[in-house]
């Protein structure tokens, strides 16, 4: 994470060895790094030597993986196949097969053949089965912003979307302006306190009323979403968690299920927890031996909570038994072979994933711990690593390396995107339209990645951005995604129709190409949150 690097004088000599190509290299980073306002002067002997390094002399931390080791793959084994294949509606009676027709779910329906009971209504399982069939893979519309985007997350009701900007600014949409024909324009903007480099993490309230956010301060901030005469609920403040820490930030923050308290994880590799109601930090508790840069609550319950930091490992904590006298944790995942970016939990209290530095997102089982050789081997590797994802191009020896160290208990690895420049954000899909049958993140390539979390496919493709993408979240019921990316621009992702009634499209290029005559057939039509019926439908009950 960004941290400050010292730098000592080299010696003349030193100097004279580099030559005019060291020099030109170095004086690269330090523009590229002033520019993104990372740099904290200047440098260490060992960190200038990582500047010139060659992107395939990392030797040293390869001795210490054993190539011939395989990537867990116990999924198939799991009973998390069995619950996402139940909950996406493709587990069926033996000897039967999954229909997919919606129009025979429908007559099913209808006539009371399907649902609990044969009530006469789809199940969760029958609903999911025809969202997955229509995944938001489209680019719906695109709008930009001043300055690169680093966050932005549906509310749990998906009314709500929040986007943290670079220029000091979280604006709040109502996610109705993201149909593709309406303009999209924030109700409110807050302007963000103490921001320095950016607004680092965002978090809605449980009753999406209120937004909590990071940056580089010992203060946390909450603000309302929406104004109110009462000052109890239009406010914005800032709650100190007295770090003692003069170069301090919170790279992770989660209201608690019971919007009491705030979890956050910081970069002196320490939890705090703030108590809304005490209106104090009640907890600080070590952590990891470097920054945390993910944290996570299993469930609502907000009992069992997950940190992952820079040293590779994922952490599991009781909060029934976490105080800071006592900071045992309960278990520990160790499979990675670099620092941790993120982690979404199932919320379940079971299953939870992690993306990497590694270039990976893992899967993990509660019931299987890693042991005490994993974490060392894990805390082995990850010492050894030679490159800075801030700003280095990952070597291509990595990129081929198998990613697994002795001991590693995931029972799935995800490969295909790119984790480099900031803290990728990886997630399960919305249990409500998909069944959790995906996994998305965005990538520092510009695209949005979508796996298919029993097959570990790609499914996703298309379009993307121009540069990497930080953040994405999918509506919890809507077939939509919203990615936020360093291009300035957030794009909603969608998914197209076909319909024969051109007039119903409201897209003005799709009509210019109609009426020119350059489309034939039957043409697209946008999907758009705010239609409910078939538009044939609606002019027939019109002309009655």
């Amino acid at each position: 994470m960004d941290r400050e690097e010292e730098v000592e004088d080299i010696s003349e000599e030193d100097d004279h060895q580099e030559g005019e190509d060291g020099d030109t290299d170095l004086s690269m980073v330090l523009a590229l790094l002033i520019g993104s306002g990372q740099l904290r002067l200047a440098s260490n002997q060992s960190f200038l030597r990582r500047v010139v390094l060659d992107e395939e002399s990392d030797e040293d931390d390869a001795a210490a993986i054993d190539e011939n080791l395989q990537v867990p793959d116990t999924i198939q084994d799991s009973a998390l196949m069995q619950d996402v294949l139940l909950s996406s509606g493709n587990i069926t009676h033996p000897g039967s097969t999954v229909d997919h027709s919606v129009s025979r779910m429908l007559r099913a329906r209808e006539i009371g053949c399907c649902g609990w009971g044969r009530k006469g209504f789809l199940t969760p399982g029958l609903k999911a089965v025809v969202c997955n069939d229509k995944l938001p893979l489209e680019v719906m519309k695109t709008f930009v912003l001043p300055e690169k985007l680093f966050c932005g997350i549906f509310s749990e009701d998906g009314n709500t979307f929040l986007s943290a900007c670079q220029d000091g600014y979280i604006r709040v949409y109502d996610t109705s302006s993201f149909d593709f024909s309406k303009k999209s324009m924030p109700f409110k903007r807050i302007p963000a306190i103490d921001v320095g480099w950016s607004i680092l993490d965002v978090a809605f309230s449980p009753d999406s009323y209120y937004a909590a956010y990071s940056t580089w301060s010992n203060h946390i901030h909450i603000s309302s979403i929406y104004d109110n005469e009462d000052e109890n609920l239009s406010s914005h403040i800032a709650l100190d968690l007295e770090p003692g820490n003069h170069s301090f930030a919170v790279f992770s923050l989660q209201f608690s299920g019971d919007n009491r308290e705030i979890l956050c994880g910081a970069n002196d590799g320490d939890l705090y927890i703030y108590d809304r109601n005490l209106g104090k930090r009640t907890s600080r508790i070590n952590a990891h031996e470097d920054d945390v840069n993910a944290i996570r609550f299993a469930d609502p319950s907000s009992q069992i909570l997950y940190s992952g930091g820079d040293d590779g490992l994922i952490n599991v904590w009781d909060r029934r038994m976490l105080h800071e006298s006592n900071s045992q944790r309960v278990g520990c995942f160790a499979g990675h072979l670099d620092g941790i970016t993120f982690i979404d939990s199932k919320e379940d209290s079971r299953y939870l994933l992690s993306n990497s530095k590694d270039q990976c997102v893992k899967m993990w089982d509660m019931r299987n711990f890693s042991s005490a050789e994993a974490q060392n081997a894990v805390k082995d590797v990850v010492s050894r690593q030679a490159w800075d994802y801030r700003w280095q191009v990952l070597p291509r020896r990595q990129q081929r390396r198998k990613k697994t160290v002795p001991g590693d208990t995931s029972i799935k690895t995800y490969q295909g995107h790119v984790v480099s420049r900031t803290l990728i954000r990886a997630r399960f899909s919305p249990l409500h339209s998909t069944g959790q049958r995906y996994i998305y993140c965005g990538s520092s390539d510009g695209k949005v990645v979508i796996y298919d979390i029993i097959t570990g496919d790609i499914v996703s493709g298309g379009p993307k951005h121009q540069e990497c993408v930080r953040d994405v979240s999918w509506h919890p019921y809507e077939p939509m995604i919203v990615s936020s990316s360093w291009d300035r621009s957030h794009k909603v992702w969608g998914h197209i129709l076909f319909e024969d009634d051109h007039d119903q499209i409201t897209d003005r290029s799709s009509r210019k190409r109609i009426r020119s005559g350059e489309a034939g057939g039957r043409q697209p039509y946008k999907y758009s949150s705010t239609t409910r019926r078939s538009p044939r439908l609606a002019a027939r009950e019109s002309n009655r």
